[in-house]
């Protein structure tokens, strides 16, 4: 009897785990929780779930998941900031900033950001949920955000999401609809995008403008790409030297005399010899004269950490992939990070011309991945079978007529009252803060922006909120620009 009962219950038990796996089209789980920011607890509403996209005859043809916080002892929330949060990737899902930068929750990291074990999260006491509400979105197929099939099981083209501007269409819809279905047109808006994610909310940022009418306060783009200003050739080799002397630098790979700057002092120096000296050598080619170029070449050994041998092999022109591998071959036998060039790597063979692997993104994967699948199932509530994706399959990417950094020019210069924060790691290979400087500069191609473009650098890397001094300073930095973007408002939008 009791091997029948164990049968009967074991067929059972196959048959309710093996349904197939359903991507909800439009559903929500609400939670409640406390927060203490600044010595002052709050509570707040955590609500997770789907939301679809529509093609253009109403039909369903994606569904993204996504996490909206709201401060829930606010009485009227038309002055009450709302946060929309985009990783990038493009394939990432929205799980950094969410659980190690803004959110109320993050993962349990040590003060550097290195992985501990037994891994989860706590609250965060630097989250601005405490100045605004916060909604988190994965793009299709990140986190469990998936694309829909018709009713003959037919999934739409791929062309409809995945690209820079077929991105920027469908995910401008689906704000319009969060922003309508929670009542939140009254309030101050902003966007805030990681990485690629600078690209994509660039480009939402004159999308939202110009096709729905929807103007923003803010623009935060934390760890820019180019956001389709070019800059190949001899301004990106030139503009890769300042990453090169932070990176050195932080390692104590330079000589003593710039080893005994502090690294804010030290970079300006960098920055005005790049301008104006690199480039112009770097741009001359060939018919830079012989003894200009060797004295070129031994200014980058000395701000490079790199051998004058090593740099005149290359023609002035070192690639990053090796600077990474190199740096501290000779010394330590380490590969550093690419996104984060604090983190050291371990290469089977220390020949080579480039890292075997990113040691900072093993890293963030190593704590990153339990953390979000036991929160979003065991704190949220939220409970389904669907895989969630860290980087989900969205290639190939249609990079084609990126105009993302133009789109946000345009904007700024429409809307009075949009201001845009840049924030950047010093130690970031990936997307250098000096490129992001170069940004800026393109994005104030006229000189009439100054007042509402904002930098903050961090002595960190691409995520720059994992070290704990930046992950306060970083909050707080979000707290002024939206406090400084919304001052005097109330006045007008004009000129």
């Amino acid at each position: 009897m009791k091997n029948k009962l164990a049968l009967l219950l074991s067929c059972i038990s196959i048959s309710l785990f093996s349904q197939e796996i359903h991507v909800p089209v439009d559903t929500t789980v609400v939670s409640t929780h406390t927060l203490t920011v600044k010595g002052t607890q709050f509570p707040y509403t955590a609500i997770t779930g789907f939301q679809p996209v529509w093609d253009k005859k109403g039909t369903p043809i994606a569904s993204l998941f996504y996490t909206y916080y709201k401060r829930s002892d606010i009485k009227n929330d038309e002055n009450r900031p709302l946060l929309i949060s985009f990783n990038g990737g493009p394939g990432s899902a929205s799980v950094w900033m969410h659980i190690a930068y803004t959110g109320p929750q993050i993962l349990k990291i040590d003060e550097e950001g290195f992985p501990v074990q037994p891994y989860g999260i706590k609250p965060n006491p630097n989250s601005i949920l405490d100045v605004a509400d916060i909604v988190f979105v994965n793009p299709v197929n990140t986190g469990y955000s998936r694309m829909l099939p018709d009713q003959e099981g037919k999934m739409p083209d791929n062309a409809l999401f995945f690209g820079v501007n077929a991105d920027i269409e469908y995910l401008a819809g689906w704000v319009n609809t969060f922003v309508t279905r929670y009542n939140r047109w009254k309030s101050p808006k902003y966007l805030i995008g990681e990485s690629y994610g600078t690209t994509r909310v660039s480009g939402l940022a004159g999308a939202l403008q110009n096709k729905h009418w929807m103007y923003l306060n803010g623009v935060i783009l934390v760890s820019p790409t180019e956001i389709g200003f070019q800059f190949d050739g001899a301004v990106e080799t030139a503009n890769r030297l300042p990453y090169y002397t932070a990176a050195a630098w932080y390692h104590k790979a330079l000589p003593l005399a710039l080893q005994q700057k502090d690294l804010t002092a030290l970079l300006p120096e960098v920055e005005n010899y790049t301008i104006n000296q690199l480039l112009p050598a770097i741009a001359r080619g060939g018919s830079l004269d012989p003894a200009t170029k060797k004295e070129v070449i031994k200014k980058m050994a000395y701000y490079s950490g790199l051998s004058e041998h090593l740099i005149e092999q290359h023609n002035l022109e070192v690639p990053k992939r090796f600077f990474w591998k190199e740096l501290l071959r000779n010394r330590e036998g380490y590969t550093i990070g690419r996104l984060d060039s604090r983190y050291k790597g371990m290469d089977i063979k220390e020949a080579g011309d480039s890292p075997d692997y990113n040691s900072e993104l093993t890293s963030w994967l190593h704590a990153f991945t339990p953390a979000i699948n036991y929160y979003i199932r065991e704190q949220l509530n939220f409970k389904t079978d669907l895989s969630y994706n860290m980087f989900g399959p969205v290639h190939p990417w249609d990079r084609t007529r990126n105009n993302s950094g133009k789109s946000l020019r345009a904007a700024m210069a429409k809307n009075p009252n949009l201001h845009t924060l840049i924030q950047s790691g010093y130690y970031d290979g990936a997307t250098t803060y000096f490129n992001a400087k170069y940004i800026m500069w393109q994005l104030n191609i006229n000189g009439k922006l100054t007042d509402r473009l904002h930098f903050k650098g961090y002595r960190s890397g691409h995520m720059m909120y994992l070290r704990n001094e930046d992950l306060i300073q970083a909050n707080e930095d979000l707290r002024n620009f939206i406090e400084t973007s919304t001052t005097n408002i109330h006045i007008g939008s004009k000129y």
